[in-house]
């Protein structure tokens, strides 16, 4: 192993004593591969044990709370009958090495499973045909708190070592938080204060019921998109008081949701440092930071956690390249593979539903066709 990338595979102790064994972790990634029913296919536990080896941790796909919060292909956390299959999935995961971290959501506005469209308030997406969503009522928004935490306590149940709660990406969290989604005049609405309320009571919901149920230390994390193009959107400039009130709650890791690990802010605040470098300044005293976006090759890696982050998440990469720990250990980075072709599907075990999404979505993995 080159010297430089040394630092990718010190350990790191979490806030609750949990060892990982480096720095790198799985990003979740849509995989579109769980049964109809949000129960854990055979191919979806293939999929994250041959990616398993190398990583610190692997943060599973989305996994919804609720029905009306699911996309198909998607995994379920909503009731004890899928906790069998949560529970092979996790020891996959865990017999290859690394901690299972079962992400936990509800889609809001963006969901397709059922009839019944809900959102922080009656605000449709920005894309032709958008449904308006129906305002989830107070009681339904507390309903659905208790619901991230039940599905907290089904991810004990089956073994994970923690969850991430994902408030990321355009989800219902991240609806609640938006004062573009959200028009509120109730407790979870109105003031930035108040459309943190959502996501902060989910918190202590995830964390109580990990503290009545898990028998040792248990990983809890959040995963935040830190703006949105949309106005009136998310800023940095609402982002680090966020930021700073999850610090407080003793979470394990904080996950930042970006496309670029370099990017600067757009707007809110006046700073030429990127994004995670300012996030990482306000919270990484109190918890460790997670980095991701456009990161593929160890150089990559090193330069993000320059920016004094303390983990970094690979997502396509390591689709395409499962041996990437291993191959930069072994000093041989440029075989690390950086394309598919049309012929990887079955010797990178990648599930029927991903390989058809990755053909049918342009630009997002580099494909190389035949000749």
């Amino acid at each position: 192993m080159k010297e430089r990338y040394q630092f990718l595979f010190e350990p790191l102790y979490l806030p609750n004593q949990i060892r990982l064994k480096n720095r790198v972790v799985m990003a979740p990634m849509t995989h579109m591969s769980s049964q109809p029913d949000g129960s854990i296919s055979d191919q979806e536990v293939e999929y994250y044990a041959r990616r398993a080896q190398g990583v610190s941790m692997v943060i599973t796909a989305a996994t919804w709370v609720t029905p009306n919060g699911g996309i198909p292909g998607a995994p379920a956390a909503d009731r004890d009958a899928v906790i069998p299959g949560l529970r092979k999935l996790a020891s996959a995961i865990q017999e290859q090495g690394a901690k299972a971290i079962l992400q936990i959501f509800h889609s809001g506005r963006q969901a397709s499973l059922t009839g019944d469209l809900v959102s922080a308030s009656a605000v449709p997406e920005q894309k032709e045909g958008a449904i308006v969503p129906r305002e989830l009522t107070e009681n339904e928004a507390e309903e659905l708190i208790h619901a991230y935490g039940q599905a907290a306590r089904r991810a004990v149940e089956a073994g994970f070592d923690g969850v991430e709660i994902h408030g990321a990406n355009g989800n219902l969290l991240h609806q609640f938080f938006s004062p573009f989604t959200n028009r509120r005049s109730d407790r979870f609405g109105g003031t930035l204060e108040k459309r943190m309320t959502f996501a902060l009571e989910i918190v202590d919901e995830v964390k109580r019921i990990a503290a009545v149920h898990a028998k040792k230390p248990f990983i809890i994390g959040y995963r935040l998109s830190p703006e949105e193009p949309d106005t009136p959107g998310i800023t940095m400039a609402e982002t680090l008081p966020f930021v700073d009130a999850l610090a407080m709650k003793g979470l394990d890791y904080l996950h930042i949701s970006l496309k670029n690990y370099e990017a600067v802010p757009r707007r809110g605040i006046v700073d030429s440092r990127t994004r995670l470098a300012i996030i990482q300044e306000r919270a990484g005293r109190q918890l460790p930071v997670i980095g991701v976006g456009n990161v593929q090759t160890p150089e990559d890696a090193i330069k993000a956690l320059q920016t004094g982050v303390q983990l970094v998440a690979l997502g396509r990469v390591l689709v395409m390249e499962p041996d990437w720990m291993k191959l930069i250990a072994e000093g041989d980075e440029d075989g690390v593979q950086t394309t598919l072709s049309l012929q990887d599907q079955h010797k990178l075990v990648i599930p029927n539903g991903m390989w058809q999404l990755i053909l049918s979505v342009p630009g997002w993995f580099p494909v190389a066709q035949e000749p």
